[in-house]
């Protein structure tokens, strides 16, 4: 997972190791973004992001994307990332991306003790011409996991 911030009309992306669901409706995410990241900051102050869910076949930059900081690094020239603007945000959408979620802060209480955050999504976009795009999953240090076959199995609802 990514996440794209903008402050001051700077526009920053990381990669994103911590998060999940909250609730379904409205949609709400948890991160967690240490405050030794300079991507803390700008979240903190703008309240307002993007979250981009990136393919597989964006994984190098992805973790390149990890392996600089935004505080010294302008990751979109030096990686050429493109971006393009959201509608309800500051934050740049990320094209590479299948999906992109604009969110906004709605929750601040956890920040100063854990460094989470709540998000509630306010656009949801999604590329169709990706729409069976495999997912990543970082397991840590360095090693991934990519989908693959898809399942389905009842769920008891018609």
């Amino acid at each position: 997972m990514l996440l794209a911030t903008s402050r001051r009309g700077i526009p920053n992306v990381m990669a994103m190791s911590w998060h999940m669901m909250v609730e379904f409706t409205p949609p709400q995410i948890a991160c967690i973004v240490s405050n030794r990241n300079h991507s803390f900051e700008a979240l903190r102050r703008t309240k307002e992001c993007v979250i981009g869910i990136p393919p597989a076949e964006f994984l190098e930059t992805v973790v390149a994307i990890g392996n600089c900081s935004g505080a010294d690094t302008d990751k979109f020239e030096s990686l050429g990332i493109a971006r393009k603007p959201a509608r309800h945000v500051a934050a740049p959408l990320l094209p590479d991306c299948f999906a992109n979620l604009e969110c906004r802060v709605i929750d601040t209480r956890m920040v100063n003790a854990y460094c989470m955050f709540i998000l509630e999504v306010v656009q949801a976009w999604i590329d169709p011409e990706r729409r069976d795009a495999r997912m990543v999953h970082h397991q840590g240090w360095g090693k991934f996991a990519v989908d693959g076959r898809t399942i389905r199995l009842p769920s008891g609802k018609a």
